[in-house]
């Protein structure tokens, strides 16, 4: 007959974690951080909801069904949309036969919203869906009373911009071109960065001697003298913005990485993976950058703060994304304009203080969670 003796605390908390990697254990604490791991899911979820924005807001209709033939006006790729790439389908309005009041026939793009009425006026069976906000980022509703801006109203919430344009549909259309940029510099960035910073560190000599004052000197070239001259000759587009940016972005974390390979490189099992012959990449890639990852996972969340920020700052200066592209900084560029216009103040930096400061309490949270202290100050 045996006897059992209890566990104590330290015991079961040990056998919990014993089957786990750094990597999972860092994940339980990010997941116990409250206020980070509920940040990054309500982000999350916004960003992944933007992708939907067509169907959410938009002029065109998600169905319309006309003569017995079903159309989709409003399935558009998300990179037509976004970024200005490709031919985007466009339906006219002769294609539903659409008239005006007067009754003769309309030219250009269908007119969805007046087609849903004349729909419903005519009861052929003939319909149309539309997104639950029917408006669209780059719409100027001209017929309203009096001039841009407009205040906000039960039709539009957050009012419209000095070009009769609404503003909450603009806003969000937004938040999904400033965080796919600044994910995107993100990971261009880093990944020059993390290649720099592993060559440097891992062969040393002479090899980071040289590579070191290339860092130093591009570090030092005017970023925003660049943006300004490149923007002049080539016009400022998404494509553009993005490589000067990723361009310049690297430089920050090539000498964390490059100090981490130094640390890594030294200990003991980079030694007995050369001793069993393996290769430089094999050694840089399944040894050492595992174990240098850290400040490039804490960092992350602040670079992209960084980015965003970048992004509205040289939309405000007008030499960001070209218009019409809804964006934040074009938008309190509308403010300074019209400051006594207080929804146009109010709504834009509301938007941006509450992405931004999601992404900060973000990175709070992964930050603690790779912390080596047992103790959050979080939590």
């Amino acid at each position: 007959m045996t006897s059992s003796t209890p566990k104590t605390d330290d015991e079961t908390h040990a056998s919990d974690h014993r089957s786990l990697s750094p990597l999972q254990l860092r994940g339980k604490r990010f997941r116990r951080l409250k206020r980070g791991y509920y940040s990054f899911v309500l982000l999350v979820s916004f960003y992944a909801l933007s992708f939907f924005l067509p169907l959410l807001m938009n002029h065109r209709a998600i169905l319309v069904q006309y003569n017995g033939n079903f159309y989709f006006p409003a399935m558009a790729s998300y990179l037509h949309d976004t970024f200005s790439l490709g031919q985007e389908k466009v339906y006219l309005a002769k294609t539903f036969d659409q008239t005006n009041r007067s009754g003769r026939p309309l030219f250009g793009e269908a007119n969805y919203r007046e087609l849903q009425l004349s729909f419903a006026e005519k009861g052929s069976g003939d319909f149309v869906i539309m997104p639950v906000i029917p408006y669209g980022p780059n719409e100027s509703f001209l017929d309203l009373p009096g001039t841009p801006p407009h205040s906000p109203s039960r039709i539009h919430w957050m009012g419209t911009d000095d070009r009769a344009r609404d503003v909450m549909v603009r806003l969000t259309y937004g938040f999904r071109i400033s965080i796919t940029f600044a994910l995107l510099v993100t990971v261009v960035g880093y990944t020059i960065g993390i290649v720099v910073g592993a060559v440097l560190g891992y062969f040393g000599r002479w090899v980071d001697i040289v590579g070191q004052r290339f860092v130093e000197i591009w570090g030092n070239i005017p970023f925003l003298y660049t943006v300004i001259i490149l923007a002049s000759i080539l016009g400022p587009s998404f494509g553009l913005l993005t490589i000067i940016l990723a361009g310049f972005s690297w430089v920050s974390i090539t000498y964390y990485l490059r100090g981490e390979f130094y640390r890594e490189k030294s200990k003991d099992y980079v030694a007995a993976a050369i001793a069993t012959g393996e290769g430089h990449l094999t050694i840089i890639l399944r040894h050492i950058l595992p174990n240098a990852l850290t400040p490039i996972i804490t960092f992350a969340p602040f670079a992209i703060v960084s980015l965003i920020i970048s992004l509205v700052s040289l939309d405000f200066l007008g030499y960001g994304l070209p218009a019409p592209t809804p964006s934040w900084g074009e938008l309190l560029k509308q403010a300074k304009v019209n400051l006594r216009v207080w929804h146009l103040v109010v709504f834009p930096l509301g938007a941006m203080f509450v992405t931004l400061q999601l992404v900060v309490f973000i990175g709070e949270a992964v930050r603690e969670a790779f912390d080596p202290k047992v103790q959050s100050r979080l939590r």
